[in-house]
């Protein structure tokens, strides 16, 4: 581990000069890709740095213990051996962390749309309960939030909705919420008393940046349309909703979110370079023969990952079997505690792997 270490603070020392070179900064693109790296490194270097400097105290302090006569100080060295140690292995434990593999867009932006499933009405009612659960989850972060586009249910909530959140390391927490979430409970429209199951599905991609995906402007189809929804006096008035057409993939971005036709076609253009860029890097993993995914943050769309069930109180994430009663509290957005145990339960499968 410590020759591991050792490389990675060479490259990090490589990187500090690059970042810096005037040919570097003046290629935006490298220089972009290299302050990421410098970013990664730093925080390795910097545990790796703490490390070094426990086992230099363990080293002096054994020396005490070889060569000192006074009992006093003896004991004195022992007992921070014993502390020392105790430290030595939290911080083994944080560098298998460090050095586990990292997903590059875990510092990305995220582009998440939810889309009504089945259930008619209720699925885009819970479609709607699930876009305030990540607004007020997003609002705790400080992060900001930008709606694209949305299709309004016909008795409340939407049948889809698709939402730009910005912010640091977005994408490496809202991934976890990709997937089929399914709602268990009585809809306001069943007169029977009896509980239904409906489902919305929940897709999140890491936002991707002009250097990733280099789109023409003639292979671009551009439609106008007249908003719909809430929005004011532009709303069905003028031509400010814009809807883009990528001809050789075929994949379609919308917005009429803003009342300039400037800024909806700005965030389409957004989200339909991430749409493409997710294809792209779905067909070079293939390519790779990159199969070795966890269960956790390479699930399929269709996958059902979470159930909250309104009778009992009861919220289940199924791949790792984590179960809380406390539906109200997540619902309102507290879903800080779901997220990080499917972190905790991701690395400790990538470290399993590791070791295989």
């Amino acid at each position: 581990m410590l020759d591991k270490l050792e490389a990675i603070k060479v490259r990090f020392d490589e990187v500090s000069k690059l970042i810096v070179d005037p040919n570097i900064i003046a290629d935006m693109k490298k220089y972009v890709k290299l302050n990421k790296e410098y970013k990664d490194l730093e925080s390795i270097v910097f545990v790796y740095n703490k490390y070094k400097n426990i086992i230099s105290n363990i080293d002096s302090a054994k020396e005490i213990l070889a060569e000192e006569n006074d009992i006093e100080l003896k004991e004195m060295a022992k007992s921070e051996i014993d502390l020392f140690f105790a430290e030595k292995e939290k911080i083994e434990q944080d560098i298998k962390i460090l050095l586990i593999p990292k997903d590059p867009n875990d510092d990305r932006n995220a582009v998440v749309e939810i889309v009504a499933g089945t259930g008619g009405d209720e699925a885009s009612i819970f479609c709607g309960d699930l876009f305030r659960m990540y607004t007020k989850y997003i609002e705790s972060k400080k992060w900001k939030i930008e709606i694209v586009d949305y299709t309004e249910g016909t008795s409340g909530g939407f049948k889809s909705i698709v939402f730009n959140v910005l912010g640091a390391g977005v994408y490496g927490f809202l991934k976890y919420e990709g997937g089929v979430h399914r709602v268990q409970r009585v809809p306001k429209t069943e007169t029977q008393g009896r509980v239904h199951t409906s489902a919305s599905a929940v897709i999140v991609l890491p936002e991707a940046e002009e250097f990733d995906v280099e789109l023409k402007e003639s292979d671009i189809k551009k439609e106008t349309y007249c908003s719909s929804g809430p929005g004011g006096q532009s709303v069905n008035t003028t031509y400010s909703a814009v809807r883009l057409t990528h001809l050789p993939t075929g994949v379609v971005a919308q917005c009429q979110d803003q009342k300039s036709q400037i800024k909806n076609h700005a965030q389409a253009l957004k989200v339909l370079r991430t749409r493409i860029y997710e294809m792209e890097l779905k067909k070079k993993q293939q390519e790779e023969g990159d199969l070795r995914k966890t269960m956790i943050s390479s699930g399929d769309r269709s996958d059902k990952i979470r159930t909250y069930n309104y009778p009992q109180g009861r919220v289940t994430d199924h791949r790792i079997g984590l179960t809380l009663y406390s539906l109200g509290e997540i619902i309102d957005g507290d879903i800080n505690k779901i997220i990080e145990e499917l972190k905790i339960a991701e690395n400790a499968e990538k470290l399993k792997q590791g070791k295989e």
